[in-house]
């Protein structure tokens, strides 16, 4: 074939590339789109009305000495200490692992058979119901330990967090272009270099936003610490005794006819969902940084 014939052939594929829709397809295509956005709003419907339930209510007993206060006194500062521990402890067990797990299935196991039972048990893992987990956590530490603790509730979150973070670092390292790799090797870098030097480094805001993910389901989580961490009225003294969140505080009063309570309830419904949005949109900013 010509160079000419060539030409001619990539002339007519881009003309028909770039030619107008026919007018049936034309006005599917607009109308898919009208529905599309359509649908979107149903959808957004609940969630707007939701949040807007919670914020006009909650703003209306929010107070700044509730954050100091413990709950027995109608506020929510040991349930926010509480929560912070918790998430702090699973953080500290899950995070770890959970890198170090993702960059064995994306640098060192991959297309091995041990890599392959890693990945599975991790997709498993994150199909897994909470309360379950909560069951597991409460038969392991729980039962061994003879009491409900923070411990035994970071402990559950952790294991909640850390299929999410081995899936989400290994499809960050995924991301990470082969080149970097070979331009690495070329200049004399070795694997361990070339893995924790120029790949990690490359996929770092991803693997953080992995990270931050996480730990807006497990400040969200309900279910395990019922079964974990229990609940207290007041300030918790030690990790090892039974520790309030904001979650479980939700669940707690919630049926409470006192207004005083009820009022909480909302209020302590606002911070959690300000919690929540603090740390996604901090996932966001890490995104960002990766895609500029």
């Amino acid at each position: 074939m010509t160079g000419h014939q060539e030409s001619e052939i990539n002339k007519s594929v881009a003309a028909e590339i770039y030619s107008p829709l026919p007018p049936i397809r034309l006005v599917f295509n607009y109308g898919m789109t009208v529905v599309a956005f359509l649908l979107s709003a149903l959808a957004l419907i609940p969630l707007l009305s939701l949040l807007w339930e919670i914020v006009g209510r909650g703003l209306k007993s929010l107070k700044p000495s509730m954050f100091v206060t413990p709950i027995i006194y109608d506020g929510f500062g040991n349930a926010i200490v509480g929560t912070l521990i918790m998430v702090s402890i699973a953080a500290l067990f899950s995070v770890p692992t959970g890198i170090m797990t993702g960059i064995y299935l994306s640098e060192i196991g991959k297309g091995t058979r041990i890599g392959r039972i890693v990945r599975f048990v991790a997709s498993v893992l994150t199909g897994v119901p909470s309360i379950v987990v909560g069951i597991f956590a409460f038969g392991v530490i729980v039962l061994m330990t003879k009491q409900f603790s923070a411990i035994a509730g970071g402990f559950a979150l952790a294991v909640l967090m850390l299929p999410v973070i081995v899936l989400t670092t290994e499809e960050a390292l995924k991301l990470v272009p082969t080149p970097m790799r070979l331009g690495s090797a070329a200049l004399g870098g070795t694997r361990f270099q070339t893995i924790f030097r120029v790949v990690i480094t490359a996929a770092l805001p991803a693997i953080a936003t992995g990270v931050l993910l996480a730990v807006a389901r497990a400040a969200g989580e309900t279910a395990p610490l019922i079964f974990t961490s229990l609940f207290s009225l007041d300030w918790s003294t030690e990790l090892n005794s039974p520790t309030a969140s904001l979650s479980v505080l939700i669940f707690n009063l919630y049926n409470d006819p006192t207004p005083e309570k009820t009022a909480l309830v909302w209020t302590t419904s606002l911070v959690l969902i300000g919690m929540i949005l603090i740390i996604s949109v901090l996932s966001r900013v890490f995104t960002r940084k990766r895609n500029a």
